[in-house]
């Protein structure tokens, strides 16, 4: 009687819950998706009786919950030049999203790190007339308070609909032990304090609009990437964050989303040769100890590391622009997106399948260096 009573009870959730958004016309109930639902109550009985007992229901709660999570929901609101103001515009996420909203119709402000750098430049010479391109260092506080004035001055009682806080940076793939301290105040200066920071200064302007705040984080944020520490504790940050935001800024009517992308080609891993130097000033800060007990050759594996995460890397970035799109513009936004392979599938993975599965499946998935440390191997 008990898996009975499971499945109904599952069945009775997830239709209750597809019936309260059509209550509230946030679903799109067309073909597809009336066939995707009509699938899903197939799929339960054969759950039951081909896969009995504990597993076929974990299938089917699966099967549901993916269910949920990809139903088409309508009432977007309309562009009407909402003004969006992005950070770190110079590559990647940012240049394109810069270069998206203002074909959409957005009032773009683009803050970048170099004014005079060929992201800079290109963006002034192909956006329109809505699309401004500012200086602004988010660890610079000054320049953010110079960018708030312009801004502020430029909607005048608009008020701002959106920030995009984009800007991030990577440092260099290495073992926590190895990366030095200024690897990880950068990290958290860039993709965290300055996101703080922008968000505290023009928080007036957005609620003020009763606008929407889109946080870029990373699958790194949620799931611990061997090799990534400093970056992964920023995002980490950065996302817990934005759900305290979700919930302290509600009252005001606006809305928080987090944009948590898989790997995609944004610049962020920099060229060959800025890795390389980069990684070369690392080693020759090592004390010898260290140094000792890794070893010249576990040391200098971390080169191949870059060819293994590019065969993995996503170069259309359009999942991700309108994700954020989504969020901008939705009447009700998700709390989370996920673009991205494995984005949304892995986290799930890692906080609810048991540990020595979700470990081993972590392990293999990120750690791609055959070699182990010189002081780690059988004597």
């Amino acid at each position: 009687m008990l898996f009975p009573l499971l499945y109904t009870l599952v069945t009775a959730a997830f239709g209750g819950a597809v019936l309260r958004l059509l209550l509230k016309q946030e679903l799109n109930l067309g073909r597809e998706t009336a066939l995707g639902l009509l699938l899903l109550l197939l799929f339960e009985p054969l759950c039951y009786n081909v896969t009995p007992g504990y597993l076929g229901f974990c299938l089917f709660s699966l099967a549901c919950l993916l269910a949920y999570w990809k139903l088409p929901t309508p009432g977007f609101l309309p562009v009407q030049e909402k003004a969006v103001l992005i950070t770190g515009c110079d590559s990647g996420f940012g240049h394109a999203l810069a270069k998206y909203l203002d074909e959409l119709g957005f009032i773009v402000f683009a803050g970048v790190l170099f004014l005079d750098g060929p992201g800079a430049q290109d963006l002034k010479r192909c956006g329109s007339d809505r699309l401004t391109v500012l200086q602004m260092d988010v660890t610079n506080s000054q320049q953010i308070s110079e960018v708030f004035e312009y801004v502020k001055a430029q909607l005048k009682d608009k008020g701002l609909w959106g920030i995009v806080n984009n800007a991030g940076i990577l440092e260099v793939f290495a073992e926590a032990e190895i990366l030095p301290m200024n690897a990880y105040k950068h990290c958290l200066e860039v993709n965290f304090l300055g996101a703080v920071e922008v968000t505290k200064v023009f928080l007036p302007l957005l609620r003020q609009a009763k606008g929407r705040l889109i946080n870029v984080s990373s699958l790194a944020g949620s799931v611990p990437i061997m090799r990534f520490a400093p970056y992964n504790a920023s995002k980490a940050a950065l996302s817990i964050f934005s759900n305290t935001l979700r919930f302290e800024l509600a009252i005001w009517g606006v809305k928080v989303a987090i944009i948590q992308p898989s790997l995609f080609k944004t610049g962020i891993f920099g060229t060959n040769d800025q890795r390389n130097r980069r990684y070369m000033e690392l080693l020759q800060q090592l004390s010898p100890e260290v140094r000792k007990d890794y070893g010249e050759s576990y040391l200098n594996s971390p080169k191949e590391l870059y060819p293994a995460v590019q065969s993995r890397i996503t170069e259309n970035l359009q999942p991700v622009l309108k994700d954020i799109v989504n969020a901008l513009l939705a009447n009700n936004p998700r709390r989370l997106y996920t673009p991205g392979s494995g984005a949304f599938l892995i986290p799930l993975i890692y906080h609810n399948a048991p540990t020595f599965l979700s470990d081993f499946i972590i392990f293999k998935h990120f750690n791609k260096i055959p070699n182990i440390p010189d002081g780690a191997k059988p004597k």
